[in-house]
């Protein structure tokens, strides 16, 4: 399914983090946090400003970014879960 953000709004999905931590310690699935890093999927057209002039977004389709535990909404698309979530939401672009 392809799917085609509105507006000022990005798709991501989350990046799952390391199963294991220093000393080969294994997490289990009840303990762990949502990831608050993720990879930009899709974009908007960009937000349109008073004038009906349409701003360009500053991320792109593969920024990986830094987001906050409980931006944006959570969606199903073909069995995977994404974000649905808007530009100014994104705390950092990570290089």
């Amino acid at each position: 399914m392809k799917v085609r953000p509105l507006g000022d709004r990005i798709l991501v999905k989350r990046e799952e983090p390391q199963e294991t931590v220093r000393g080969g310690i294994i997490i289990p699935d009840s303990a762990k946090e949502k990831p608050q890093e993720g990879k930009v999927v899709a974009v908007g057209a960009g937000k349109l400003d008073d004038n009906g002039t349409r701003q360009p977004l500053e991320l792109k389709k593969g920024d990986r970014i830094l987001m906050g535990k409980y931006s944006g909404t959570e969606v199903k698309i073909d069995g995977e879960e994404h974000i649905i979530m808007r530009e100014e939401d994104v705390l950092a672009v990570l290089d």
